[in-house]
Protein backbone atom coordinates (compact mmCIF):
# COMPACT_ATOMS: atom_id res chain seq x y z
CA UNK A 1 0.00 0.00 0.00
CA UNK A 2 1.65 3.51 -1.21
CA UNK A 3 2.23 5.93 1.59
CA UNK A 4 -0.35 8.17 -0.24
CA UNK A 5 -3.34 5.92 0.44
CA UNK A 6 -2.36 5.63 4.35
CA UNK A 7 -2.40 9.45 4.25
CA UNK A 8 -5.60 9.58 3.05
CA UNK A 9 -7.32 6.53 4.94
CA UNK A 10 -5.78 7.92 8.15
CA UNK A 11 -7.14 11.58 7.08
CA UNK A 12 -10.73 10.27 6.28
CA UNK A 13 -11.05 8.68 9.82
CA UNK A 14 -9.31 11.70 11.44
CA UNK A 15 -12.30 13.64 10.34
CA UNK A 16 -14.78 10.97 11.09
CA UNK A 17 -13.59 9.80 14.79
CA UNK A 18 -13.61 13.88 15.43
CA UNK A 19 -17.21 14.22 14.14
CA UNK A 20 -18.10 11.31 16.30
CA UNK A 21 -16.09 12.30 19.46
CA UNK A 22 -17.82 15.85 19.11
CA UNK A 23 -21.43 14.67 18.90
CA UNK A 24 -21.30 10.72 19.65
CA UNK A 25 -22.16 9.69 15.71
CA UNK A 26 -20.37 10.42 12.23
CA UNK A 27 -16.93 8.23 11.75
CA UNK A 28 -19.73 5.16 10.04
CA UNK A 29 -21.53 7.07 7.42
CA UNK A 30 -18.24 9.67 7.03
CA UNK A 31 -16.22 7.00 6.14
CA UNK A 32 -17.29 4.12 5.03
CA UNK A 33 -17.97 5.28 1.15
CA UNK A 34 -14.95 7.08 0.96
CA UNK A 35 -12.92 4.08 2.53
CA UNK A 36 -14.73 1.85 -0.37
CA UNK A 37 -13.42 4.30 -2.72
CA UNK A 38 -9.84 4.49 -1.22
CA UNK A 39 -9.29 0.98 -0.90
CA UNK A 40 -12.21 -1.76 -0.03
CA UNK A 41 -10.23 -3.60 1.71
CA UNK A 42 -10.40 -1.27 4.66
CA UNK A 43 -13.96 -2.05 4.81
CA UNK A 44 -15.71 -3.29 7.11
CA UNK A 45 -13.49 -5.51 9.56
CA UNK A 46 -10.31 -3.03 9.74
CA UNK A 47 -12.89 0.30 10.29
CA UNK A 48 -14.78 -1.75 12.91
CA UNK A 49 -11.89 -2.49 14.55
CA UNK A 50 -10.52 0.84 14.33
CA UNK A 51 -13.71 2.01 15.94
CA UNK A 52 -13.72 0.45 18.51
CA UNK A 53 -10.65 2.09 19.83
CA UNK A 54 -12.03 4.90 19.38
CA UNK A 55 -15.33 3.78 21.23
CA UNK A 56 -13.57 2.92 23.99
CA UNK A 57 -11.80 6.43 24.23
CA UNK A 58 -14.86 8.24 24.05
CA UNK A 59 -16.40 5.97 26.87
CA UNK A 60 -13.54 6.51 28.97
CA UNK A 61 -13.57 10.04 28.79
CA UNK A 62 -17.31 10.36 29.51
CA UNK A 63 -17.62 7.77 31.80
CA UNK A 64 -19.16 9.85 34.76
CA UNK A 65 -21.90 10.81 32.19
CA UNK A 66 -22.89 7.41 30.62
CA UNK A 67 -26.20 6.17 31.23
CA UNK A 68 -25.56 2.59 32.50
CA UNK A 69 -29.16 1.30 32.26
CA UNK A 70 -29.79 2.43 28.97
CA UNK A 71 -26.31 0.72 27.64
CA UNK A 72 -28.53 -2.24 29.21
CA UNK A 73 -31.40 -2.44 27.44
CA UNK A 74 -30.46 -0.24 24.08
CA UNK A 75 -27.69 -2.96 23.65
CA UNK A 76 -30.58 -6.13 24.05
CA UNK A 77 -32.26 -4.51 21.74
CA UNK A 78 -29.33 -3.95 19.13
CA UNK A 79 -28.82 -8.17 19.46
CA UNK A 80 -32.45 -8.43 18.60
CA UNK A 81 -32.28 -5.83 15.64
CA UNK A 82 -29.17 -7.36 14.19
CA UNK A 83 -30.49 -11.17 14.46
CA UNK A 84 -33.69 -10.20 12.51
CA UNK A 85 -32.02 -7.81 10.43
CA UNK A 86 -29.80 -10.97 8.84
CA UNK A 87 -32.86 -12.41 8.20
CA UNK A 88 -35.21 -9.70 6.62
CA UNK A 89 -31.65 -9.14 4.38
CA UNK A 90 -32.33 -13.08 2.86
CA UNK A 91 -35.99 -12.30 1.30
CA UNK A 92 -36.11 -8.09 1.07
CA UNK A 93 -33.37 -6.24 -1.48
CA UNK A 94 -31.33 -4.03 0.65
CA UNK A 95 -31.38 -1.15 -1.33
CA UNK A 96 -35.25 -1.29 -0.69
CA UNK A 97 -34.59 -1.24 3.23
CA UNK A 98 -31.92 1.22 3.40
CA UNK A 99 -34.34 3.72 1.31
CA UNK A 100 -37.23 2.77 4.00
CA UNK A 101 -35.15 3.16 6.98
CA UNK A 102 -34.21 6.89 5.42
CA UNK A 103 -37.35 8.03 4.93
CA UNK A 104 -37.57 6.67 9.21
CA UNK A 105 -34.68 8.99 9.91
CA UNK A 106 -36.19 12.23 8.22
CA UNK A 107 -40.13 11.63 9.70
CA UNK A 108 -37.69 11.47 13.14
CA UNK A 109 -36.04 14.24 12.50
CA UNK A 110 -39.15 16.51 11.79
CA UNK A 111 -40.82 15.12 14.46
CA UNK A 112 -38.19 16.27 16.83
CA UNK A 113 -38.19 19.77 15.15
CA UNK A 114 -41.87 20.30 15.58
CA UNK A 115 -41.41 19.22 19.51
CA UNK A 116 -42.46 15.40 19.54
CA UNK A 117 -40.46 13.90 22.64
CA UNK A 118 -39.86 10.16 23.02
CA UNK A 119 -39.20 9.02 26.82
CA UNK A 120 -36.15 7.01 27.64
CA UNK A 121 -37.38 3.74 29.85
CA UNK A 122 -36.72 -0.04 29.16
CA UNK A 123 -39.32 0.19 26.34
CA UNK A 124 -38.28 2.89 24.27
CA UNK A 125 -34.48 1.69 24.80
CA UNK A 126 -35.31 -1.64 23.71
CA UNK A 127 -37.49 -0.32 20.69
CA UNK A 128 -34.61 1.92 19.52
CA UNK A 129 -31.79 -0.44 20.04
CA UNK A 130 -33.55 -2.66 17.53
CA UNK A 131 -34.57 0.01 14.76
CA UNK A 132 -30.83 0.78 15.80
CA UNK A 133 -29.28 -2.97 15.17
CA UNK A 134 -31.68 -3.33 12.36
CA UNK A 135 -30.38 -0.31 10.22
CA UNK A 136 -26.72 -0.95 11.31
CA UNK A 137 -26.72 -4.01 9.71
CA UNK A 138 -28.35 -3.09 6.67
CA UNK A 139 -28.13 0.24 6.22
CA UNK A 140 -24.70 1.06 8.08
CA UNK A 141 -26.26 4.10 9.94
CA UNK A 142 -27.53 2.18 13.41
CA UNK A 143 -26.34 5.39 15.80
CA UNK A 144 -28.96 7.22 14.29
CA UNK A 145 -31.75 6.07 16.26
CA UNK A 146 -30.41 6.22 19.58
CA UNK A 147 -28.59 9.35 19.25
CA UNK A 148 -32.15 10.74 18.31
CA UNK A 149 -33.28 9.51 21.11
CA UNK A 150 -30.55 10.78 23.71
CA UNK A 151 -30.61 14.30 21.57
CA UNK A 152 -31.89 16.62 24.64
CA UNK A 153 -29.41 14.96 26.89
CA UNK A 154 -25.89 16.73 28.02
CA UNK A 155 -23.25 16.01 25.41
CA UNK A 156 -21.30 13.79 27.35
CA UNK A 157 -23.77 11.57 28.34
CA UNK A 158 -25.25 10.99 24.36
CA UNK A 159 -21.04 10.51 23.50
CA UNK A 160 -20.53 8.44 26.36
CA UNK A 161 -24.09 6.17 26.39
CA UNK A 162 -23.60 5.55 22.30
CA UNK A 163 -19.60 5.26 22.80
CA UNK A 164 -20.43 2.01 25.52
CA UNK A 165 -23.17 0.84 23.27
CA UNK A 166 -21.53 0.96 20.17
CA UNK A 167 -18.33 -0.95 22.26
CA UNK A 168 -20.25 -4.50 22.61
CA UNK A 169 -22.12 -3.64 19.53
CA UNK A 170 -18.48 -3.54 17.93
CA UNK A 171 -17.59 -6.59 19.29
CA UNK A 172 -20.08 -9.17 18.23
CA UNK A 173 -19.56 -7.93 14.85
CA UNK A 174 -15.89 -8.58 14.68
CA UNK A 175 -16.93 -11.70 16.45
CA UNK A 176 -19.15 -12.85 13.49
CA UNK A 177 -16.75 -11.46 10.51
CA UNK A 178 -14.36 -13.92 12.39
CA UNK A 179 -16.73 -16.32 12.74
CA UNK A 180 -17.31 -16.41 8.70
CA UNK A 181 -13.50 -15.57 7.55
CA UNK A 182 -13.78 -12.10 7.24
CA UNK A 183 -12.13 -10.48 10.05
CA UNK A 184 -8.21 -11.87 10.79
CA UNK A 185 -4.30 -10.99 10.93
CA UNK A 186 -4.38 -8.98 7.37
CA UNK A 187 -7.62 -6.69 8.72
CA UNK A 188 -5.38 -6.20 11.99
CA UNK A 189 -2.86 -5.28 10.01
CA UNK A 190 -4.95 -2.61 8.23
CA UNK A 191 -6.69 -1.15 10.97
CA UNK A 192 -2.97 -0.23 12.26
CA UNK A 193 -3.05 1.78 9.42
CA UNK A 194 -6.14 3.59 10.37
CA UNK A 195 -5.34 4.09 13.95
CA UNK A 196 -3.12 7.14 13.69
CA UNK A 197 -6.35 9.12 12.36
CA UNK A 198 -8.69 7.45 14.99
CA UNK A 199 -6.18 9.34 18.09
CA UNK A 200 -5.70 12.64 16.40
CA UNK A 201 -9.71 13.10 15.55
CA UNK A 202 -10.15 11.77 18.97
CA UNK A 203 -8.03 14.96 20.58
CA UNK A 204 -9.29 17.33 18.37
CA UNK A 205 -13.01 16.33 19.45
CA UNK A 206 -11.98 17.30 22.98
CA UNK A 207 -12.50 20.72 21.92
CA UNK A 208 -14.81 20.25 19.79
CA UNK A 209 -17.03 18.54 22.06
CA UNK A 210 -16.98 21.31 24.58
CA UNK A 211 -17.96 23.95 21.82
CA UNK A 212 -21.03 21.87 20.96
CA UNK A 213 -22.16 21.06 24.71
CA UNK A 214 -22.63 25.39 24.37
CA UNK A 215 -26.91 24.07 23.35
CA UNK A 216 -25.22 23.23 19.88
CA UNK A 217 -25.31 19.24 20.31
CA UNK A 218 -28.99 18.75 19.70
CA UNK A 219 -28.73 20.55 16.05
CA UNK A 220 -25.57 18.98 15.53
CA UNK A 221 -27.37 15.38 16.16
CA UNK A 222 -30.73 16.64 13.64
CA UNK A 223 -28.38 17.78 10.84
CA UNK A 224 -26.26 14.55 11.47
CA UNK A 225 -29.11 12.29 11.12
CA UNK A 226 -30.73 13.89 8.44
CA UNK A 227 -27.37 13.92 6.12
CA UNK A 228 -26.85 10.15 6.91
CA UNK A 229 -30.47 9.65 5.22
CA UNK A 230 -29.44 11.86 2.69
CA UNK A 231 -26.22 9.82 2.03
CA UNK A 232 -28.57 6.04 2.07
CA UNK A 233 -30.59 7.78 -0.43
CA UNK A 234 -28.47 9.40 -2.92
CA UNK A 235 -26.49 5.44 -2.48
CA UNK A 236 -29.56 3.48 -3.30
CA UNK A 237 -30.99 5.97 -6.01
Amino acid sequence: MDLITVFLAALIVCIGSMIQGSVGIGLGFFAVPLLVLLDPRFVPGPLLLAALFLTLMVSFREYHSIDKRGIKWASLGRLIGTVFAVYLLTIIPQDQLGLLFAAIIILAVVMSIVGFKLNINPGSLIGTGTLSGFMGTAAAIGGVPLALLYQRYQGAQLRGTLSGIFVIGTIISLVFLGVIGKFGWFEVQLAMVLLPGILVGFLISGRTARLLDEGWIRPAVLILASLSAVAVIIKNL
